[in-house]
């Protein structure tokens, strides 16, 4: 005898969050990433430091340096590309 074939469900003990909530974790996920490149900034500053202090190596602070300016790039592109999108839904004809 085969087995019975159940369809997948979603669990009905999960309710879906509420408006206030995906606004919320919009938010906290907005900061933490801004939190990311400005500490990778931070990481690239103290390389230079100890660079010109005479305690680190050019390699080093060259990597932070490149690290922090790709972050930079990504979230630039990311927030350009949000802005378009968010530019043509509000052009779109009703």
């Amino acid at each position: 005898m085969t087995p019975a074939i159940i369809p997948d469900v979603a669990p009905r003990s999960h309710a879906a969050p509420q408006p206030q909530q995906l606004h919320a974790a919009g938010r906290n996920e907005f900061s933490a990433i801004l939190d990311d490149v400005g500490s990778l900034f931070g990481k690239a500053q103290h390389a230079e430091d100890v660079l010109a202090g005479g305690r680190g190596d050019l390699q080093t602070a060259i990597y932070e340096r490149a690290r922090a300016d790709v972050a930079l790039a990504v979230a630039s592109a990311a927030a350009s590309r949000a802005a378009q999108a968010i530019t043509s839904f509000f052009n779109m004809p009703v």
